[in-house]
C-alpha cells in the first residue's frame, strides 16, 4: 500500500526511521508502467506507535512526506512493525488485513493494488498477491494474481456489488499451491463499467476472453453469488475452458416471486444514472444482514467493504452496471427452452455447490432443485451460515474447496 506519505509524530524513532527509508526506497522508482500509472491519490499510513506518513500519487510520480492529510483517498493503519514488514515485502498486506493486524479505510481497491505493486521484485514469495490489469473483450479489467505461475489455475468470481476483496480468504489459502486469479468483474471495483447487458451470457463470454488473455483456460472457477451464476454460464457455454467449479451460494434463476417481471422489464437500468443516496451506516447494515451471525466478523472488515461500495456507487457507470446486473438476475428465464433450469442438466464440468442454511438472499432450498437437475454435482449445506461462507466459515469452506480440487 503506497502513494505519497507524511509523518507527524513518532514514539518509536527507530521504526519510524526504518519506514522513512523503506517508503523512500520503494517509491523512488515511481509508478510508470504499473497499474497505478494514471492514478491520482493521497494515501495516509498511520503507524500508531511510530508516526504518520502521507503519500501523494499523480501522473506516475510519488511524493512522500511526514504528517497526515485531510480527506485522503486511502488510510492504512497498523503498527510500525507490521507496516514496515508489508512495505519491505516480508508480510503480505492481504494476510495482515485478514489477521486483523492492519485496517483500511477509503479506496479498498487501491490498497490491494498498492500491496501488490512491488510483487515482481526478487525474493517476494509467490503466494503474495500481485496487482495486474488487462483488456478482455474490450474491457479494462483489474485483477489480483497470486501463487506459482506454473501451478494449476483457479479463477475467483465475486458477487453482485462486491469486488475481488470478497474472495481474499480463498485467494490467500489457495495461492500456496495454485495460480489464483481474482478479477474485479466488469462494472465493479477497479474495472471499467461499459454499457453492456451484464447478463449471464455476456459475463460468460467475458470470462472466456479474460481466460485467454491471462493464459488461464482450463481453470477451476470459484464463484460466490452472482459470480457463481457467471461460473455456471461459463461452464455451459465454454466447457473446454472450465476444469471444474465451486459454487458458493450461487444465484440461480428465480423459480417463484416472478409476478414483478413485467414491471421490472420496463424499468430501464439507465434510471440509476441519477445519484443514489448511500450512507456508510446503511451499507454496513446491509452487509451484516448477509451473515448468519454478523458478529463473527470484525467491525473493520465491514467498514472497509462499506467504504468501497459507497465509493464505487458514486460512479454513474458503475451504478448502471450494478442495477443492470441485479435486474438481469431477477429477469432471467427460469423455464422454457432457454430457461436456466432447462439448461442446467447440460453443465458438463464437475461442480460442487455450497449453500448456507441461513442465507436470506439465496435460500438453501435451491439445493434440492439443483439435485433434481444435476444429480452428479456435489451439494453441501453449511449450518449456521449466511450468504458469504468464505468469510463466515473460512476453515470449513476452504477444506471443502480443497477436497474438491484434490479429486479433479
Amino acid at each position: 500500500m503506497l502513494g505519497s506519505v507524511k509523518i507527524v509524530t513518532s514514539t518509536a524513532p527507530a521504526l519510524g526511521a526504518d519506514l522513512d527509508a523503506l517508503l523512500t526506497t520503494r517509491l523512488r522508482q515511481g509508478l510508470t508502467g504499473t497499474v497505478l500509472e494514471n492514478r491520482r491519490a493521497t494515501i495516509v499510513f498511520d503507524a500508531a506507535d511510530g508516526g504518520v506518513w502521507t503519500v501523494e500519487v499523480a501522473g506516475g510520480k510519488v511524493r512522500t512526506r511526514r504528517g497526515s492529510a485531510l480527506e485522503p483517498t486511502l488510510s492504512v493503519r497498523s503498527s510500525a512493525a507490521t507496516l514496515a514488514d508489508v512495505v519491505c515485502g516480508r508480510t503480505s498486506g492481504v494476510s495482515a488485513f485478514l489477521d486483523g493486524d492492519l485496517t483500511v479505510r477509503g479506496d479498498l481497491a487501491l490498497s490491494l493494488q498498492l500491496d501488490g505493486l512491488f510483487a515482481h521484485e526478487p525474493g517476494r514469495p509467490d503466494h503474495f498477491a500481485r496487482a495486474e490489469q488487462v483488456t478482455a473483450m474490450g474491457v479494462r479489467t483489474a485483477y489480483l494474481e497470486a501463487g506459482p505461475a506454473d501451478a494449476p489455475p483457479v479463477l475467483l468470481l465475486h458477487g453482485l456489488g462486491a469486488t475481488n476483496a470478497s474472495m481474499l480468504p480463498v485467494l490467500a489459502d489457495l495461492a500456496v499451491d495454485h495460480r489464483v486469479i481474482a478479477p474485479d468483474l466488469p462494472g465493479f471495483g477497479a474495472s471499467a463499467a461499459p454499457h453492456v447487458p451484464y447478463n449471464p451470457a455476456w459475463f460468460a463470454a467475458w470470462v472466456e476472453a479474460f481466460q485467454r488473455v491471462t493464459g488461464s483456460r482450463g481453470a477451476v472457477l470459484v464463484g460466490n453469488s452472482l459470480g457463481g451464476r457467471v461460473a455456471m454460464e461459463a461452464g455451459l457455454a465454454h466447457p473446454a475452458s472450465v476444469r471444474g467449479m465451486v459454487l458458493l451460494t450461487p444465484s440461480p434463476a428465480f423459480r417463484r416471486l416472478r409476478q414483478w417481471v413485467p414491471l421490472v422489464r420496463v424499468v430501464p437500468p439507465d434510471l440509476s444514472r441519477l445519484p443514489v443516496p448511500t450512507s456508510h451506516r446503511l451499507v454496513v447494515e446491509a452487509i451484516r444482514a448477509m451473515f448468519s451471525d454478523p458478529d463473527r466478523l470484525p467491525r473493520p472488515w465491514y467498514d472497509a467493504a462499506a467504504d468501497e461500495a459507497v465509493r464505487v456507487l458514486r460512479s454513474r457507470a458503475h451504478r448502471v452496471a450494478f442495477f443492470s446486473a441485479a435486474r438481469q438476475i431477477y429477469l432471467e428465464d427460469a423455464y422454457g427452452k432457454n430457461g436456466f433450469w432447462h439448461r442446467l442438466p447440460g453443465l458438463l464440468p464437475p461442480a460442487l455447490f455450497i449453500w448456507g442454511d441461513r442465507d436470506r438472499l439465496v435460500p438453501s432450498s435451491f439445493a434440492r432443485h439443483v439435485a433434481d437437475s444435476l444429480p452428479s454435482a456435489g451439494q453441501i449445506v453449511l449450518e449456521d451460515c449466511g450468504h458469504v461462507p468464505q468469510f463466515e466459515h473460512p476453515v470449513e469452506t476452504m477444506a471443502m474447496v480443497r477436497g474438491f480440487l484434490e479429486h479433479l
